[in-house]
């Protein structure tokens, strides 16, 4: 079970669906949606960007509506007139894993039309999303855009299945309209759809698609992403307009976002292919077309020759189907060399009860805000240690753990609001509570790339200590809103440091002497050669460390003005 598929759910513009629904049960009329009226305001910003559209009950466009025809599946969605691949494709994500579809489409079967209770439709419907840690509900009514009597956006293979043209309309509700969704990240639907972490790999940049070690790494990565379900999308960029959805000669569409539907190792021990590859898995990849047509061309592509020299038995464990339905295997070096980025999202499963892998989480809001909480990135040494600071620890000896920063970012018809953000892991003292004031006093660890996207992630190995992450814009007196997200393998106490010194109490003026533990690391020296009395380089000066530990002692026995307390904790 995945904890974080549950917990309070926001209502959306206040509005309740059962009341609603109640209401609209005791007036003896269908409910009527006037937060997302049923006319052009709700299509485009732009005025009469589309002529003829009529909106129509499902009733109304066939006679037998139905929300799920025999469940949901990968295959039931395709992309309409908007260029909204990346919905579409993490749609097609969402289809595969009941739980987290259950989440977004709550009481799925108290929702259907019924033919036993037709009493109980009333043109309502409700959705679930996440947003910056929390759920939120968004009621819609089923009215739909069409053309000609067909829908103009997404739609089913099934002409009388409504699941996801109801499910747009609600995601278009959340973010304005209509318009709002031509062109997006994948990465930020499929976080929408399971409230997980998202990461997208650039396969060029990561050096996927030329070295073969890069590539095993990154498929063991994906299988066991997929095995822990994981929802995943591959994309190609177009570089230009006239790319845009342009198909290229071996059947993939430039411009398009494409539903990772499996990641698998296919047996060919005994085939005719053993020889030719040199191994006895093969590793594979399926995916999907949202459009629902046009697929890859190239080997094991439908109907292609390779696949008569696998046996029927590993074909039927893999799914095979030679159907023009935009679904297609693909070897992972195939993959590998045509499509440029991959967008996983783990959802991450915190519950105890659970068998599957289980991470322990810390969140945190925050925001930057001027004056002082504003610094900007490294290049701004100044005022870099203004910015939020959050603590974590490994107690492990190692701990490959995941960070994630997101800003509260909105659509618009302009396009997102997103500043530029990253941020900077620093090794620190295991026992610091207090804020970091000084960089050369601290190890770097790592830090991640700085880019206009709604959220930034990483996953990264480190060892036993505590850790101090500091999110940043990257200009200095940048002010926006943010989520924090921490996922490790045990107990972090991950929490925000606000403190830059400890509090001084009342009681210090007649209390006992003050008590103060520290570790000294010595990061570097220089100018020490010779000095040991062999004649030898020594690490360092042994006086050196008496010294402080002499000046500490001073301080705890002649209990020391609390100012000089208070310099000790300015690094």
């Amino acid at each position: 079970m995945l904890k974080n598929l549950f917990g309070s759910v926001v209502k959306y513009k206040n509005q309740d669906y059962d009341a609603l629904k109640k209401e609209s049960k005791e007036k003896g009329t269908l409910f009527i949606d006037t937060e997302f009226p049923p006319d052009d305001r709700s299509l485009f910003y732009t005025p009469n960007k589309m002529q003829g559209v009529v909106w129509k009950r499902p009733k109304q466009i066939c006679d037998n509506p139905k929300l799920f025809v025999e469940g949901a599946s990968s295959g039931d969605v395709s992309q309409g007139r908007l260029g909204n691949c990346w919905f579409v494709a993490a749609c097609s994500c969402l289809a595969q894993e009941k739980e987290i579809w259950n989440k977004v489409i709550p009481d799925s079967k108290e929702q259907e039309w019924s033919d036993e209770k037709p009493e109980n439709y009333q043109g309502i419907f409700k959705f679930q999303f996440w947003r910056y840690g929390e759920w939120t509900e968004v009621v819609i009514d089923d009215f739909l855009p069409t053309i000609n009597d067909e829908l103009v956006f997404i739609h089913s293979q099934s002409k009388n299945e409504f699941w996801s043209a109801l499910l747009e309309k609600a995601y278009a509700k959340f973010f304005g309209c209509y318009e709002v969704l031509d062109g997006g990240e994948l990465a930020e639907a499929l976080e929408d759809f399971s409230g997980g972490v998202s990461d997208t790999i650039d396969l060029v940049k990561s050096n996927v698609n030329t070295n073969v070690e890069e590539r095993v790494k990154l498929f063991a990565h994906m299988k066991k992403d997929m095995d822990r379900r994981s929802l995943m999308a591959a994309s190609i960029p177009a570089t230009s307009a006239d790319e845009m959805e342009a198909s290229t000669s071996n059947g993939l569409v430039k411009g398009h976002a494409y539903g990772i539907t499996a990641v698998k190792n296919v047996h060919l021990e005994g085939s005719g292919l053993f020889g030719l590859f040199n191994r006895d898995k093969l590793p594979m990849v399926r995916l999907r077309n949202p459009w629902g047509q046009g697929e890859w061309k190239g080997a094991f592509s439908d109907g292609s020759p390779e696949w008569n020299k696998i046996s029927k038995a590993d074909r039927e464990k893999v799914g095979l189907t030679f159907e023009d339905d935009g679904e297609f295997w693909m070897t992972m070096d195939d993959f590998s060399t045509n499509f440029l980025n991959v967008a996983i999202c783990r959802v991450v499963n915190t519950s105890f009860l659970s068998l599957n892998k289980t991470w322990h989480e810390g969140l945190h809001h925050g925001a930057w805000k001027k004056p002082n909480r504003a610094g900007g990135c490294m290049n701004n040494r100044e005022s870099f240690l203004n910015n939020p600071q959050y603590v974590f620890e490994i107690t492990e000896d190692e701990d490959e753990f995941m960070i994630q920063l997101m800003q509260k970012s909105t659509r618009n018809k302009e396009g997102s609001t997103n500043a530029t953000i990253g941020f900077t892991l620093f090794k620190v003292e295991l026992n610091r509570k207090y804020r970091i004031h000084n960089l050369n006093l601290h190890e770097k660890v790592t830090s991640s790339v700085f880019r206009d996207s709604r959220s930034m992630f990483m996953k990264h190995t480190a060892t036993k200590g505590r850790y101090v992450i500091i999110p940043s814009t990257f200009d200095a007196g940048v002010e926006a809103a943010f989520l924090m997200r921490v996922y490790t393998d045990t107990a972090n106490a991950f929490k925000e440091l606000t403190l830059d010194h400890p509090d001084k109490k009342w009681w210090d003026c007649c209390g006992g002497a003050p008590k103060l533990v520290t570790h000294i690391k010595v990061i570097r020296a220089q100018g020490l050669e010779k000095q040991d009395v062999q004649g030898a380089d020594p690490y360092c000066v042994n006086y050196n460390v008496l010294y402080i530990i002499q000046v500490l002692i001073h301080i705890v026995l002649n209990r020391v003005n609390y100012n000089v307390l208070y310099i000790l904790y300015r690094c």
